[in-house]
Parts: structure tokens; sequence; C-alpha cells
């Protein structure tokens, strides 16, 4: 549960603590934007990824179904600074699927709190073997983080690459030799 008054109380001695009036016109309301925005950016803090995958349709396809190009942005835990970047997720039917929209509400209700990109991956994966009970399922995430970009080592532009695979995808290279070509097309 996001508290706000802590989080308002967290920014004005942040402020203060980096040489900043808390009262000037400028930063006056800060404590209060900032308290709002997390409540927005954490919203998925609690949520184990059932809603969006509750609505299944039956189908008797067993073919493949890559949903790609993902856009997410989420928080890293060990500098609170963003990461974001593309999600792509495909999953082999077992009689069902589900809307469109589904996987990327997922993606969304992952990267929405603190965040470690590889947890967030497996997270995913796990989230659409439990709920959607397909036959197996790939994710990959590609993102760009700026605890790297704006402070250390300062490489802008240099890309992480996360992996998991459940299921038929875990041993099988034909299928995720298939998932990769469709990712290029």
């Amino acid at each position: 549960m996001i508290d706000q008054e802590k989080i308002r109380k967290a920014v004005r001695l942040l402020l203060e603590g980096i040489g900043e009036d808390p009262d000037r016109d400028g930063l006056a309301e800060t404590p209060d934007r900032v308290a709002r925005m997390y409540g927005e950016i954490f919203s998925g803090m609690d949520a184990d990824g059932s809603e969006p995958l509750a609505k299944v349709f039956r189908v008797d396809n067993s073919e493949m179904v890559l949903e790609k190009d993902i856009v997410f942005y989420s928080m890293c835990e060990h500098h609170m600074m963003p990461f974001y970047g593309k999600a792509h997720i495909a999953y082999v039917p077992d009689g069902k699927v589900v809307g469109l929209s589904k996987l990327a509400r997922t993606v969304e209700l992952f990267a929405a709190r603190l965040q470690l990109q590889e947890q967030m991956t497996g997270q995913i994966a796990d989230a659409v073997m439990r709920f959607l009970k397909p036959r197996g399922v790939m994710v990959v995430l590609e993102a760009e983080h700026l605890c790297m970009t704006m402070r250390g080592v300062k490489k802008p532009g240099s890309r992480t690459v996360s992996i998991a695979a459940r299921g038929v995808f875990e041993e099988n290279t034909g299928l995720q030799n298939r998932f990769f070509q469709m990712l290029q097309s």
C-alpha cells in the first residue's frame, strides 16, 4: 500500500538534503506531485498478474502467438532510477488464448513496481504459465537503464537483454529459433 504522506515527507527531506528550499515557489508542490506520481508508477506493487490474464477465449489452435514491441517503463530497485524498453512475449496455447491487450497489461503490471529486469522477465513468464496455462511461454525484455546512462559508467544507448523460457520453449531450440526469427520480421 502506497503511503502518500510518508512519500511527501521523504521528498521534502530529500530536497533539504541536496541543499534546496522545499518551500520556494518552484518546489512547494513538488512533494505532493512526487507522491501522486509514485502512486501511479508503483501501482503494481501488490498485483500477482491474475487480473489481466483472467479473461480467456477457447481455441483449437496450438500455434505460437507472439506479441512483440510492448513498450514498458519501470524503476530499478538498486538506484530507484528508470529503465525502459520493449517486451516480446510468445506462448503456445493449450486450448486458450487471451485478448491482445492482456499481455501488454501483464507487462505494465510487473513494470509498475521497484524492479530488476531479470526478475521482471521471469515474473511475466511465470504469470502467463500460471494463469493462462499454455504449453509454453518465452519472454524477452530489452531495456536501457538510466543508472548506466546518467551516472556510473555513463554508457547511453547500451541495452540489457533478458530471457525467460518455460514449458515447451525450455528445451525446444527449433521453437526458440522460430521465436527469434519472428522477432526479426
